[in-house]
């Protein structure tokens, strides 16, 4: 992230190329990206996913968001070809606020090395 560039920015910008892009009017929430991040790392595409679905989706992509921190490592995929990740340590006690505060900068990241964002 840009040194000049704060978190909020960054976050703002984000939510607003994503919303431009698979919205028509609302903007995305925090649970709306990290299931976009989740159908694009399980690798399926569009299809109807059931509501225990749509919940392991976004733990495949909070998995992948913090792998980069050393939280969890990808094991292996299933014979559905879902991934799955082991605990490789466990996330500190943190206030609503920080969870927010580290999930946000990984979504950043994430979007950074994909080349989505600057």
């Amino acid at each position: 992230m840009n040194k000049n560039t704060t978190l909020k920015e960054k976050w703002e910008e984000l939510v607003n190329k994503l919303s431009t892009q698979f919205t028509d009017d609302d903007k995305l929430t925090l649970d709306g990206i990290l299931y976009l991040i989740g159908v694009q790392e399980l690798g399926q595409g569009y299809k109807f996913f059931s509501k225990d679905e749509k919940i392991n989706i976004m733990h495949i992509a909070i998995c992948k968001l913090l792998e980069p921190y050393g939280y969890y490592e990808f094991d292996f995929f299933d014979d559905d070809k879902w991934p799955h990740y082991k605990i490789i340590a466990e996330l500190p006690n943190l206030k609503p606020g920080e969870q927010s505060v580290l999930i946000k900068e990984a979504i950043i990241t994430y979007f950074e090395l994909l080349g989505f964002l600057n």
